[in-house]
C-alpha cells in the first residue's frame, strides 16, 4: 500500500491543512468523526483515501498527519472544531507562546522545545506505514 504523511507547519500550514482534510473526507465520503457511513467507499469500492487516512480497530479513519504551531491558537480551532473527533490528540501539538516572526527565537529557543516531540510523533506515524511514499509539507 502507498501511504504518505501530510506535515502541517504554522498557523498558514494548519489552516490550509484545516480545509484540505475536510476536502478528503468529502471525497471519500468520511464522517467528520473519522467513520465511513457503509463498508463501500463513494465511487465504486475505491479505497485511495488509505493513502492519507488509516484505520483504527474501531473502523475510525485517522488522517495521517502532524499539525504544528508554536502559538496555540490556530491548533485549538483544529481541537474544537467540526472535525476534532476526526484527529488524534497526538497529531495536534502546540506551543505557549509564537516566535513573533523572530527566527532566531523559534530556531534556538521555543520551537527547539517541542521539535524533538514533532519528530518523534512523526516517526510514529512513519512505523505505522507500510509502504510509506513521502511527505506532504504544509508551510
Amino acid at each position: 500500500m502507498r501511504e504518505a504523511i501530510c506535515i502541517h507547519i504554522g498557523q498558514g500550514g494548519v489552516q490550509i491543512g484545516n480545509a484540505c482534510w475536510e476536502l478528503f473526507c468529502l471525497e471519500h465520503g468520511i464522517q467528520p468523526d473519522g467513520q465511513m457511513p457503509s463498508d463501500k467507499t463513494i465511487g465504486g469500492g475505491d479505497d485511495a483515501f488509505n493513502t492519507f487516512f488509516s484505520e483504527t480497530g474501531a473502523g475510525k479513519h485517522v488522517p495521517r498527519c502532524v499539525m504544528v504551531d508554536l502559538e496555540p491558537t490556530v491548533v485549538d480551532e483544529v481541537r474544537t472544531g467540526t472535525y476534532r473527533q476526526l484527529f488524534h490528540p497526538e497529531q495536534l501539538i502546540s506551543g505557549k507562546e509564537d516566535a513573533a516572526n523572530n527566527f532566531a527565537r523559534g530556531h534556538y529557543t521555543i520551537g527547539k522545545e517541542i521539535v524533538d516531540l514533532v519528530l518523534d510523533r512523526i516517526r510514529k506515524l512513519a512505523d505505522n506505514c507500510t509502504g510509506l511514499q513521502g511527505f506532504c509539507v504544509y508551510n
